[in-house]
């Protein structure tokens, strides 16, 4: 990682003190999402299911949800439907190695960011910095 990019997450940290929650089943990418987003100051808690996720109370303290789409049981729409219906909503940017223009639209009408697998670190950092200053 180069020092210039060190330098502008250090910006983007310094200036976000937020809980980010990541709900992803694949391990490796659920860590390397973390090992991203705590460089960049943020604070990450992390969950390998939906279910996972709403066993806890992390919706009402999470300024960012970043989601993936395809998830072992309750999918991530489905967790973001069951969000917005209890009405504990943070911020969500949608992941997906499966990239479709329906789930593209979805995250379009409901005015979250989509990421589609594989992606570069920075635009993660990027869209979780424009979701936590909504």
């Amino acid at each position: 990682m180069s020092a210039l990019i060190d330098a502008e997450w250090q910006i983007v940290g310094s200036q976000a003190e937020y809980l980010v929650a990541v709900v992803e089943d694949d391990e490796g990418m659920r860590q390397a999402m973390r090992r991203v987003l705590e460089v960049a100051g943020y604070k990450t808690q992390l969950f390998a299911s939906a279910e996972d996720f709403l066993a806890t109370d992390t919706a009402s303290g999470a300024k960012c949800l970043v989601l993936d789409v395809r998830l072992p049981g309750m999918s991530g729409l489905d967790l973001h439907r069951e969000l917005v219906r209890i009405g504990t909503i943070p911020a969500v940017v949608f992941v997906t190695a499966h990239d479709l223009a329906i789930v593209r639209h979805y995250a379009t009408n409901v005015g979250s960011a989509y990421l589609a697998k594989p992606f570069l670190s920075h635009e993660l950092v990027e869209a979780v910095g424009r979701a936590v200053t909504k």
